[in-house]
């Protein structure tokens, strides 16, 4: 086998060099085969401090003037969530080959169908950092239920702060512990009073989802900074309890009907070491190379955006929404007036 020379190695560039850059430059710095190129970043002082983490080619003040200079392989987009449609879509037209942004994906569903619209159209990999599908307490908890640890899997509970930014995290376990089973419906209720801004996007000051899916299993995400819950995810099945991310206990925990107490599976070597980012940029360059499909693909988070803009709509309307959701707007911003 050849060795991979510095001027065949994949060209990585980043825009945003706040703490998700840091950690996507982390990632591709891990890869032997990649070298960052650039990076863009209107605030000088973020700029330095990527330079004097990592092996960095260039910085620029703006996707623009990088793009001018540079054609890279991967772009990650590290940005605020208003700007992710603005840099993703540059990114697809600028000639590579894939882009990894974060997530959540856009401020309103129109635009995240754009955004992936944009990149199917050119043929760009596209993938969303939802990182907790490489985490190894979440795996493990995938792992149980398709082993049949706890039964038929029949119910998902989330807790967490808000929808957009945090529940898009649940909301894609959900898929991932039901192995992506399309959702029929969904039906919800947002408390707009009082809420505030999460990376320049509104979010709801409580909230609650209820979502049923093709195969029966029922999903619900309770939102807010009270949302309350004795974990992160609870998995419940007709034959067992998981519970994942246990407050002030263990980070996964699993009680069986059998067992007289709650059991602690062992996640030593699930995933590979690295990081839960890091796992998530080698994989993107991996299936940029292979062609195989990515773990966060866009479908997938496309599928956890939808919900999340499906509670809002189910709030709107108040009726239960089925899926495909065929609306443009986030309904939480068109009630908030913003």
């Amino acid at each position: 086998m050849k060795s991979v020379t510095k001027t065949h190695k994949i060209k990585a560039a980043i825009i945003g060099c706040g703490g998700r850059g840091d950690e996507h430059a982390r990632g591709y710095a891990a890869s032997l085969e990649t070298d960052i190129v650039a990076v863009c970043d209107p605030l000088p002082e973020a700029l330095a401090k990527l330079m004097g983490k990592y092996e960095i080619g260039e910085t620029f003040p703006d996707h623009e003037s990088m793009f001018a200079a540079h054609k890279p392989d991967i772009v990650s987009v590290c940005t605020w969530t208003g700007l992710h449609p603005e840099h993703v879509i540059a990114a697809a037209k600028a000639g590579g080959r894939a882009i990894h942004s974060e997530k959540p994906i856009a401020p309103t569903w129109g635009r995240a169908k754009l955004m992936n619209g944009v990149c199917m159209e050119t043929g760009v990999q596209l993938t969303f950092c939802h990182q907790r599908r490489f985490g190894a307490h979440f795996v493990m908890a995938r792992h149980l239920v398709r082993d049949g640890a706890i039964g038929e899997l029949q119910r998902i509970d989330g807790y967490c702060s808000d929808m957009i930014d945090w529940g898009t995290h649940w909301f894609d376990m959900f898929n991932f512990y039901n192995e992506e089973t399309p959702a029929e419906w969904v039906m919800g209720q947002v408390d707009p009073n009082n809420p505030y801004t999460v990376f320049g996007v509104y979010v709801e000051s409580a909230g609650i989802s209820y979502v049923r899916y093709e195969n029966g299993v029922n999903g619900m995400l309770v939102t807010g900074r009270d949302a309350g819950g004795s974990c992160s995810n609870r998995l419940i099945g007709t034959d067992g309890i998981i519970e994942v991310e246990v407050r002030n206990g263990p980070r996964l925990r699993m009680l069986r009907k059998s067992s007289t107490g709650w059991e602690v599976p062992d996640l030593d070597g699930v995933v590979p070491a690295g990081g839960d980012t890091t796992l998530s940029i080698l994989d993107a360059i991996d299936c940029m190379k292979t062609g195989r499909t990515p773990t966060l693909c866009s479908e997938n988070a496309m599928r956890a955006t939808e919900l999340i803009f499906a509670t809002y709509e189910s709030s709107r309307r108040r009726s239960r929404v089925r899926l495909p959701l065929e609306i443009e707007d986030s309904p939480l911003h068109t009630m908030l007036g913003v």
